[in-house]
C-alpha cells in the first residue's frame, strides 16, 4: 500500500517513477559488501558489484563521507560504516514478522494455488495467526489459534527441528502423555493417528527437516490432505514463524525439489532476507 502523499498517485497510469540513477548505481555496491559481509579490498568489491573499480571508487569516498563505509587505514578495505549500522538496527527495530509473511501470502497462494498459513511459536506450540485461503478452499478444521501437534505435523516438525533439544523432547514426552490420557476417538473409514515417536526416532526426522530446509506431512493431520512448511529466521539465525502450504493430496505435489516446495522456501527466503537473516545462511538452508 503506497503513503498518500506517494508522488505517483499524480502520475498517468502506466508511467513509471523518475530515480536518480546515480544513487542505483550506489546501491549495487552496497548490496555487494552486504552479499560478502566482510571487508573487501576495491578489486574484490568491483567484482562482486560487476562493475570497474575506477567507478566505483567515488561512490565509496561519498559513502565515507557520510558513515556508509569506511576504509581500513593498513588494509586499504573498506567496510560498512555506523550509518549503516544505525539504520540496519533501526530496520530490525521496524521489522515485524507476521507483517512482513502477511504481505507475501497473496502472491504465494495464487502461484500454487493452495491455502498457506503463517504459525509462530506459542506457550502451546506452534500456532497459525495467519490464513490465507486459496481460490478452491479445501475443508480442514484450521483457523487463527489452532495449533499444531509438535510430532505429527509439517508445521510442529519444522519448529522442532530449529529449536533447543532439552525444549522439544520434553514438549515431545508431554504430547506423548496427552495422547495417552486422551485418545482420539476412532472414527470409521478414518486411520488412526499416527503414534507419537521415541526420541531417537524423532531426531532422525528432525535431520531430514534441516536437510531439505523444509517440513512435509502426507495425511497426517487429515487423510487425503498435505502440507509443507518451511522456516523464516530473523537477523540472528532463529527461527520466528513457519510459511504452511496445505492442500488436497490429490493435486498437492510432496517432492522435496517440487513446484510448491520450491515456492514455499523462496517465499520464506524473502521473508528471512527481509528480518535481517544473511542471504548466504538462508541460501545455505
Amino acid at each position: 500500500m503506497r503513503a498518500r502523499d506517494d508522488p505517483s498517485d499524480d502520475l498517468p497510469e502506466g508511467r513509471v517513477q523518475r530515480g536518480i540513477q546515480s544513487i542505483e548505481v550506489g546501491g549495487q555496491v552496497l548490496r555487494a559488501m552486504a552479499h560478502t559481509g566482510q571487508p573487501m579490498a576495491l578489486k574484490d568489491l568491483a567484482r562482486e558489484a560487476d562493475m570497474p573499480a575506477a567507478k566505483i571508487h567515488p561512490y565509496l569516498v561519498s559513502f565515507a563521507r557520510i558513515g556508509l563505509m569506511e576504509q581500513d587505514a593498513e588494509t586499504g578495505r573498506y567496510f560498512l560504516g555506523p550509518l549503516a549500522l544505525q539504520l540496519g538496527l533501526i530496520s530490525l527495530k521496524q521489522a515485524n514478522p507476521v507483517q512482513a509473511a502477511a504481505a507475501e501470502l497473496p502472491g504465494l497462494v495464487q502461484r500454487i494455488g493452495h491455502t498457506v498459513a503463517i504459525a509462530v511459536w506459542g506457550s502451546r506450540g506452534a500456532t497459525i495467526v495467519r490464513l490465507e485461503e486459496s481460490p478452491a478452499p479445501i475443508h480442514v478444521n484450521m483457523r487463527q489459534g489452532t495449533v499444531f501437534s509438535l510430532a505429527g505435523t509439517a508445521t510442529g516438525r519444522l519448529f522442532a527441528a530449529y529449536r533447543g533439544a532439552a525444549e522439544v523432547k520434553a514438549l515431545l514426552d508431554d504430547e506423548r502423555r496427552r495422547r495417552k490420557s486422551h485418545p482420539a476417538p476412532s472414527i470409521a473409514n478414518v486411520p488412526p493417528a499416527r503414534a507419537v515417536p521415541a526420541w531417537r526416532d524423532f531426531e532422525r526426522e528432525l535431520d531430514e527437516v534441516r536437510a531439505h530446509a523444509l517440513a512435509r506431512s502426507d495425511g497426517e493431520t487429515l487423510p487425503g490432505v498435505n502440507a509443507i512448511a518451511a522456516p523464516v529466521f530473523d537477523h540472528e539465525g532463529r527461527i520466528v514463524l513457519a510459511v504452511t502450504a496445505i492442500g488436497p493430496a490429490s493435486i498437492f505435489d510432496l517432492a522435496w525439489s517440487g513446484a510448491i516446495a520450491r515456492e514455499v522456501r523462496a517465499c520464506a527466503k524473502r521473508i528471512s532476507r527481509r528480518l535481517g537473516a544473511n542471504a548466504a545462511e538462508t541460501s545455505a538452508r
